[in-house]
């Protein structure tokens, strides 16, 4: 099991609101209120870890190991909209979320498959670390800058717990782990071809309650994100960059091959893809018929 070993590593390295947040350090003529508003946010974005924990416990029933590592996940993410509140608890009371804007981020998504919703959430936590990191840079008030990189070294370190159930997943799986991985890989790594920022908060996850079936369409600012990135935090090319360059080398590593580009990444779905079609179809030959059963013939007489 990978679940002792992961408790063990994140808790060495926890940090804690009370010791590790330097509230006293707080300097208002550094806050505006564009800034605060974008805390906000961001503490009810992070509590969508609600109804993903949720989803995770549901299409992972299969696997008690990554089901209790989300105990784990779950108490931390929780933990960044928390520390995110209580910064406007502190120090702008008036935009403190209601517990009808935290809930309403809350509903069921859909069923997915284990192996793509694992890959998706692995590539969510990279991009959210660069963003958060980006964050930091972009605030000037020191306080809410130190959260920003406390709660940025957390999803970098989620993410590499998410790697090792993908290492699991390629000795159990195989091919069929590969190509759920290349699937989504391909997608997290081709947001310069779409404006949309693609993260798992920002896609949809719930067909009955489209169009207002992502995260951001259910917080008070539907379209925040965006201007956050693109006009705030300024997440541009060269930062979007990283997170593709930093995916690719990382599935370069899981998969023995070098991705340079994400047309790489594709061919070698595609190849995965063709090697999976055709174990399927071998397995089906493979099936014996079912014997047919003749019926004894009755004589009425």
């Amino acid at each position: 099991m990978i679940y002792p070993d992961l408790f063990k590593s994140l808790e060495s390295v926890r940090w804690q609101m009370s010791k590790d947040v330097p509230w006293d350090d707080f300097d208002g003529s550094k806050l505006t209120d564009e800034q605060a508003t974008t805390v906000k946010m961001n503490a009810i974005t992070e509590w969508s870890a609600l109804p993903a924990t949720e989803m995770f416990l549901r299409d992972n029933q299969h696997d008690s190991d990554f089901s209790a590592f989300m105990s784990v996940w779950f108490y931390e993410e929780q933990k960044h909209s928390l520390v995110l509140m209580e910064y406007l608890r502190r120090f702008r009371p008036e935009l403190v979320p209601t517990e009808a804007e935290l809930h309403a981020v809350r509903f069921q998504f859909d069923p997915a498959p284990a192996m793509e919703t694992l890959m998706l959430h692995f590539c969510g936590e990279i991009r959210l670390n660069h963003w958060y990191r980006r964050a930091s840079e972009w605030h000037s008030e020191p306080v809410i800058k130190h959260i920003y990189k406390l709660i940025s070294q957390d999803e970098a370190r989620h993410g590499g717990a998410y790697l090792r159930y993908m290492k699991k997943a390629l000795v159990d799986l195989g091919d069929t782990a590969r190509a759920a991985f290349a699937k989504i890989g391909v997608l997290m790594a081709s947001a310069r071809r779409t404006d949309k920022a693609l993260h798992p908060t920002n896609l949809h996850v719930a067909e009955a309650h489209f169009p207002n079936d992502t995260i951001q369409s259910r917080v008070p600012d539907p379209g925040w994100l965006e201007h956050w990135l693109d006009t705030q935090i300024r997440f541009d090319k060269e930062w979007e960059t990283k997170v593709v360059d930093r995916i690719l080398h990382i599935l370069s590593l899981l998969f023995e091959r070098t991705f340079d580009s994400v047309q790489d990444l594709n061919r070698y779905r595609k190849e995965v893809t063709v090697r999976v079609a055709a174990a399927a179809a071998a397995a089906a030959a493979a099936v014996p018929p079912l014997p047919v059963v003749e019926r004894p013939v009755v004589d009425p007489a």
